[in-house]
């Protein structure tokens, strides 16, 4: 079986300049001489967050006010405090102090908040806009889902995942205006990033629920996609909480593996093979039930402390299911394959990297000469490096 190296091209719009758009959208913004302002950032990876987070903390300390950082990540990094200064501290953020306790204050049924948080005077949220993993609708990965889950820590994560999906569509929005209520959110920093995980926009908000859906939607444009609708296997390199919460993009691989839900109708992959953890995974394998077929290689690397701390605050047991682990990449393949010798087979690094890919010989017939389709080269062997 033959396999080539292919590159895609997506729309690249980006920002040349983040740290002075950054400082430019905080100028509306009045911070009070002598306040105490929390700056909440979450566990995903994204894009220039050290730089971003460094410009908003130097911009508060500017006001003659003092910033200090708090982990909003709901159950992320093992529901544990010194697990979520630890995702924070692998990201480079350290340009002011963490604050990160787990204890949160009560504001209603399902509403909670970090006590450091709401004991500040002001709270500036910052995070990326994206197309959730688990559910669609008006509001989903975004600034009112930190509000609502992220600045919650653990106890908020749990209530709302406990009603399943519908919880999160409908709840995500009630709770975040509760909290809005209380005047603890001063604004948020918005980020939208471009196909190939760069930043596109930075956008400084007080009208966070109003603003919110145009900024998801212009992400849902520039997602990255697969090249074809129909795949016998997909090997993903590597999976973890920094690249996507469930690990692998549900969005891009076509499966949610939630209970009662119905699954996305493309694309179609019969099979999905999973090699590795991400480096700043923080070694949680969650989302491994997504794919077919792993290796014994992640299954030793796994914390499963960590991974079943985020399934049991998810609900969706589900994505942490251990598939077949093989020995090796090439009995994983095998097994995944099931004798098929003309298989339409896919490699990708991850699910936020999808501009260079290995494909088969019969993808590459589908895909050739299309204009966003550049064919670079034929390679030795399937898991020749990328």
């Amino acid at each position: 079986m033959n396999f080539y190296r292919v590159r895609q091209r997506f729309a690249a719009q980006k920002l040349n300049d983040v740290a002075r758009v950054v400082r430019a959208e905080l100028i509306p913004f009045p911070i009070r001489a002598g306040s105490r302002i929390a700056i909440a950032v979450g566990s995903r990876g994204i894009a220039n967050l050290p730089v971003i987070v460094r410009e908003v903390v130097e911009w508060v300390r500017e006001h003659d006010a003092e910033p200090f950082i708090v982990p909003a990540m709901g159950s992320h990094g093992g529901a544990t405090a010194e697990g979520q200064r630890k995702i924070l501290e692998n990201y480079g953020i350290d340009s002011a102090p963490i604050e990160s306790l787990m204890e949160v204050v009560q504001l209603g049924p399902d509403a909670f908040m970090d006590r450091e948080a709401f004991q500040s005077d002001g709270v500036i949220l910052i995070n990326r806009i994206k197309p959730h993993t688990s559910f669609h609708g008006r509001y989903e990965s975004g600034l009112m889902k930190m509000i609502a889950i992220g600045l919650a820590n653990d106890a908020g994560a749990r209530a709302i995942h406990a009603g399943g999906v519908e919880a999160l569509r409908d709840r995500i929005p009630a709770v975040a205006r509760q909290i809005i209520a209380t005047g603890k959110i001063l604004f948020g920093v918005a980020i939208v990033e471009n196909a190939y995980d760069e930043t596109m926009v930075v956008r400084a908000t007080c009208r966070i629920a109003e603003d919110e859906p145009a900024l998801l939607e212009l992400a849902r444009a520039n997602m990255p996609r697969l090249p074809v609708e129909d795949i016998d296997v997909l090997i993903v390199d590597e999976i973890g909480k920094d690249i996507s919460g469930t690990g692998m993009d549900t969005n891009v691989i076509g499966r949610m593996r939630i209970a009662g839900q119905s699954e996305p109708t493309s694309p179609r992959i019969k099979m999905i093979v999973v090699r590795d953890l991400s480096p700043g995974s923080g070694d949680s394998a969650y989302g491994i039930g997504l794919a077919d077929v792993t290796t014994r290689r992640l299954v030793e690397k796994t914390d499963w402390n960590v991974t079943n701390a985020n399934v049991a605050a998810s609900g969706f047991t589900e994505r942490g299911k251990l598939p077949h682990a093989a020995e090796t990449d090439e009995e994983a393949l095998e097994f995944a394959l099931a004798g098929n010798t003309d298989a339409r087979i896919v490699r990708i690094k991850n699910t936020l990297h999808l501009d260079t890919l290995l494909a088969s010989e019969s993808v590459l017939a589908e895909i050739q000469g299309r204009e966003v389709i550049e064919v670079l080269e034929p390679v030795a062997g399937l898991f020749t490096p990328f």
